[in-house]
C-alpha cells in the first residue's frame, strides 16, 4: 500500500531547511510499554523474547505465543482504545523542540489509518505537534519524497532495521539513526551500526543530529 498521498501532498517542507524525519513507536513513544499495559487489561501478557510484536503476546502460563490473527486484533483495538496511554520517550520532546527551531520536523509513522486521530491527538498532547504522514510498508519512498523537497541535509530516525535499510536504498543521502526507547528491547533489536548509527538516548541523539544538520 502506498503512503497517504494527501499526507505527502499537504506536508510542508521548506526548500532550503534541514529536515528531520522521525518515527513514533519506540522513538518518540514507548510503544511496547503502553501496549503491554493495554493487553494486560484483556488478560494477556507481553514477554520480551525477541524484537517483535505479535510473537511476544502470551496467555499467562502458556509457552506458545498468541496466534497472529488474535494479536493483530489486539493491535487494532489498541489504536482505537489504548494508544492515548503511551508514555513519551525521555527527552524526545525537548530535543525536537530545540531542533525544530532550526530545521523542519516531519513525523513518519506506520500507524493504522483507523488510529490516525488518536495518534495525532497523542502527538500534540505530548509536545510533538509537527506534520504527520501516515505510511504503510517501507518508508524509503516517503522519506525520499520529503527529502527531495529541500536542498538542505536530511536525517531519518527509526527503531526498525528494515525501515532504515529502506531509506538507505531509496534515499542514500539521508543520514540514518537507529533509536530504541525501551531499555528492555535494546539488546534484542537487530542493528547494522556500519550503515546506520545507533543511539538510544535522546540527548545524545540530538547532539549527533545537530552535527549532521548544522555543521
Amino acid at each position: 500500500m502506498e503512503p497517504s498521498s494527501t499526507d505527502l501532498q499537504t506536508c510542508k517542507v521548506r526548500a532550503d531547511a534541514p529536515l528531520v524525519i522521525v518515527d513514533v513507536d519506540e522513538v518518540l513513544a514507548r510503544f511496547m510499554h503502553g501496549f503491554g499495559t493495554f493487553i494486560a487489561r484483556h488478560g494477556f501478557e507481553l514477554r520480551f523474547d525477541r524484537y517483535a510484536l505479535f510473537q511476544n503476546i502470551y496467555r499467562p502460563g502458556e509457552t506458545e505465543h498468541l496466534d497472529l490473527i488474535a494479536g493483530r486484533m489486539l493491535f487494532d483495538d489498541f489504536f482505537r482504545d489504548g494508544s492515548g496511554d503511551l508514555l513519551p520517550a525521555i527527552g524526545a520532546a525537548d530535543a525536537l523542540a530545540d531542533l525544530s527551531g532550526r530545521a523542519d520536523v516531519v513525523i513518519l509513522t506506520n500507524a493504522p489509518e483507523h488510529g490516525r486521530q488518536s495518534r495525532a491527538r497523542w502527538l500534540k498532547t505530548h509536545g510533538f505537534d509537527y506534520p504527520l504522514v501516515i505510511n504503510s510498508g517501507p518508508k524509503g519512498p516517503s522519506a525520499a519524497d520529503l527529502a527531495s523537497r529541500t536542498s538542505g541535509p536530511s536525517v531519518f530516525i527509526d527503531d526498525l532495521l528494515p525501515q532504515l535499510d529502506s531509506v538507505a536504498t531509496s534515499a542514500p543521502a539521508i543520514t540514518r539513526f537507529q533509536m530504541v526507547a525501551d531499555e528492555r528491547l535494546r539488546p534484542l533489536a537487530p542493528a547494522d551500526p556500519e550503515r546506520h548509527t545507533r543511539i538510544d538516548l535522546w540527548p545524545e541523539l540530538k547532539t549527533a543530529i545537530e552535527l549532521k544538520l548544522f555543521l
